[in-house]
């Protein structure tokens, strides 16, 4: 084959591995910050299992989320290496009524980052619909809310109706 003929051959061949790949990246994929549920998989139970999230208090159905608190834990990679927060909201109407964050395990830079926040996450998400959130950065920490962003879809599993 002459090379002229090889290098066609080849790029229309790296054109449509692309083409696929492409394909495969935009069909059911969700951004965890954005807050659109995507494909997630339904929920059977509020009651998970040990080791994982947990739900507290009784819980009612009031639209695409059961009312109810839920904690779960959310992971992210920093300089210092991975940081683990626990992230608890309290969803009623499919609304946030109140969340609380706390420093699971984190390096004293990451620790530092994280209490700036603790300190603003409130004001970003109390009383915003929960499929309408999208933390990227609260209080010039951009690393901590992909650590909200991974509990908030554990959560949001959680409390499927």
């Amino acid at each position: 084959m002459a090379p002229r003929t090889r290098a066609a051959l080849l790029t229309m061949t790296g054109l449509s591995a692309i083409g696929v790949l492409a394909g495969c990246a935009s069909s059911g994929t969700a951004d965890a910050g954005s807050g659109t549920a995507g494909s997630a998989p339904a929920a059977t139970t509020t009651t998970p299992a040990a080791g994982s999230g947990a739900t507290s208090g009784t819980t009612t159905t009031s639209g695409a989320y059961k009312d109810g608190s839920y904690t779960e834990q959310g992971t992210y990679s920093s300089p210092g290496g991975k940081e683990v927060i626990s992230v608890n909201l309290v969803i009623a109407s499919d609304a946030v009524k109140a969340v609380t964050v706390k420093t699971v395990k984190a390096d004293p830079t990451a620790t530092q980052y994280q209490n700036k926040f603790i300190g603003g996450i409130g004001d970003a998400v109390v009383g915003k619909k929960i499929d309408d959130l999208n933390v990227t950065n609260v209080a010039g920490s951009s690393l901590t809310s992909q650590g909200f962003a991974d509990a908030l879809g554990k959560i949001k599993t959680d409390a499927k109706a």
